[in-house]
């Protein structure tokens, strides 16, 4: 089994140890996450909706693509790997840092960073991880949102309300 080593940081985002994932989320320990929000060139959201195989979040929709920060790895690098992993695609060129959430139980205990990057698809998702995937237009989503969808995960819900105070 391959296990997954993430960095514990503290409050200031430090790396304070190196232990698997499971132990991590068992204890409620502080670590690293990247949410990546992907939008065409008609200024759409591209959404996935989480397997019912993950351990998390089953078949709700969530950012783009997301995942944890590997121990040694910097968030960049992680936004890059991911999305590469989950949709198949490089968005290197177009990727740019928009905010960073500091850790709170609602968040799962993570600093998250948030990019944005663009990019048509096609995607190729990644069925381990991704049920399937859609375009949403930013007024639809704002619209579920603010509406509390019980279908949306509550990282994506909370990332998008800041992402709508400053940057939508």
């Amino acid at each position: 089994m391959n296990v997954e080593l993430l960095s514990v940081v503290d409050k200031n985002d430090q790396v304070i140890d190196t232990l698997p994932r499971h132990i991590i989320h068992g204890s409620g320990l502080m670590h690293r996450a990247v949410h990546i929000l992907i939008f065409n060139t008609n200024k759409k959201l591209f959404l996935q909706k989480r397997s019912i195989k993950k351990d998390l979040n089953k078949g709700l929709w969530d950012t783009s693509a997301a995942g944890h920060v590997d121990a040694g790895e910097k968030y960049k690098d992680s936004a890059i790997r991911e999305t590469k992993e989950e949709l198949g695609v490089e968005i290197k060129e177009t990727l740019s840092p928009l905010f960073k959430l500091s850790p709170t139980k609602q968040l799962g205990m993570e600093f998250i960073q948030v990019y944005q990057s663009i990019h048509d698809g096609p995607f190729t998702l990644n069925v381990d991880e991704i049920e399937t995937g859609d375009w949403f237009s930013t007024e639809e989503i704002s619209k579920r949102v603010l509406n509390n969808d019980l279908m949306m995960t509550e990282t994506f819900k909370i990332i998008w309300q800041k992402y709508s105070e400053g940057y939508g």
